[in-house]
């Protein structure tokens, strides 16, 4: 491999992580929402400087108003947070959120990368690579099978 190409994947990996690193991170969002559907996926938030996790509270409980059968619903709500809020969130929460089904429960679950909060699932998430380590990884790929 010459070093004229090993100079192109250097230099793409450094552009990589400027653009990474002044990309702010992009979450889904929503507000007390009944279901993952509609607004939940389809609204995305470009997050404020410091907030760098995605969050996810997912509350399973009665329905808003009385019902003779004690009816229960999920709630979601989506949001940009930092480190901090969703390790706050998570402490005060972990005592409620058993996730049985006769119990009124609340869950909170954070991860990173663009958009990682799609899915609002019962375990915890896994941080998803965004684009420019998608780019960088093809590029070293194809450096090293061309060597």
């Amino acid at each position: 491999m010459g070093s004229n190409c090993m100079g192109y994947v250097l230099v793409g990996f450094f552009i990589s992580i400027c653009i990474h690193q002044v990309s702010p991170l992009e979450c889904y969002v929503c507000i007390k929402q009944e279901n993952n559907k509609d607004k939940c996926v389809e609204t995305v938030k470009n997050c404020e400087i410091g907030q760098d996790r995605c969050m996810t509270e997912v509350r399973w409980g009665s329905t808003p108003y009385w019902a003779p059968s004690g009816l229960k619903q999920y709630y979601i709500n989506k949001t940009c947070a930092s480190r901090e809020m969703c390790e706050q969130r998570e402490h005060q929460l972990v005592s409620r959120c058993d996730r049985i089904w006769y119990n009124d429960w609340e869950c909170v679950e954070c991860c990173t990368g663009d958009r990682c909060n799609y899915y609002v699932t019962l375990a915890g998430s896994t941080p998803q690579p965004g684009l420019p380590t998608i780019i960088l990884a093809t590029a070293v790929a194809l450096a090293l099978i061309k060597w």
